[in-house]
């Protein structure tokens, strides 16, 4: 039972990397954009503003499903931080940047 809820937790617990939030902001507004332009198109031809609202109800609810969730593809290149470093003593840990060593 605890492993099933530890796997729930994990689903739910909202981790997506940099990589993630770039693509849900690309599907939300793709998304978006693709429903107002067809609810436009669909409303103006038939000359009625419902199927233009239910259209871009439908396009808001699927971004909502697409976008909210942490799905799991959305944490596929986590970042790899640094480990702490310990105040006052001496590390172990070599950065160098741009041919410089970093302490």
């Amino acid at each position: 039972m605890d492993a099933i809820i530890e796997s729930g937790r994990k689903i739910w617990e909202g981790e997506i990397d940099f990589e993630g939030q770039r693509l849900v902001e690309m599907f939300s507004t793709t998304i978006l954009t693709t429903a107002g332009i067809i609810g436009f198109m669909v409303g103006f031809a038939t000359q009625n503003i419902q199927y233009t609202l239910w259209i871009l109800l439908a396009g808001a609810a699927l971004a909502f499903v697409v976008c909210v969730p942490p799905w799991p593809f959305y944490n596929s290149d986590p970042v790899k931080w640094l480990p702490a470093k310990k105040s006052g003593a001496v590390s172990d840990i070599n950065i160098t940047v741009d041919g410089k060593k970093i302490q």
